[in-house]
């Protein structure tokens, strides 16, 4: 009895974690132009930036992948990476929502054409396990140095 009770909180449990971090973003590789405030990485740059965007409620673990993940990089690399956390909701018409696809909670670590989402990973353990999840980001963002 014990047994079936665990599987099925263990059932619960994952059904919520996808749930809730909606990842449905993919990336694609077309090249927009910029607009207000958001490149659009049409160039390549060399630069590093992580986005994290989101809906105008959130939940506590929306708000603890954001928290996580501006602490991490301004933590490990200060000025060399850049973090912007976008509203889908109060910014529909920004470039980068269609660019990759974007219709959940995403975190996306992008250098000129590569970007790596990390939202499984976030919602994973931003709030459990931060430092597991500071330790994925890093080590990211590091082998796209």
């Amino acid at each position: 009895m014990k047994k079936n009770i665990s599987t099925l909180i263990l059932i619960l449990f994952m059904g919520v974690v996808a749930v809730s971090a909606q990842c449905c973003s993919s990336a694609a590789t077309d090249n927009s132009s910029t607009e207000k405030g958001t490149d659009v990485v049409s160039q390549k740059t060399g630069e590093i930036k992580a986005y994290y965007f989101h809906a105008s409620r959130r939940c506590a673990t929306c708000e603890a992948v954001e928290a996580v993940s501006k602490e991490a990089i301004k933590e490990y690399y200060g000025e060399k990476v850049t973090f912007e956390s976008i509203n889908r909701d109060e910014n529909k018409d920004n470039p980068m929502i269609e660019k990759y696809k974007i219709s959940g909670q995403t975190l996306l670590i992008i250098k000129d054409d590569k970007v790596v989402n990390l939202t499984n990973d976030a919602f994973m353990n931003a709030r459990t396990n931060p430092d597991k999840f500071k330790a994925k980001l890093k080590s990211t963002v590091d082998s796209m140095m």
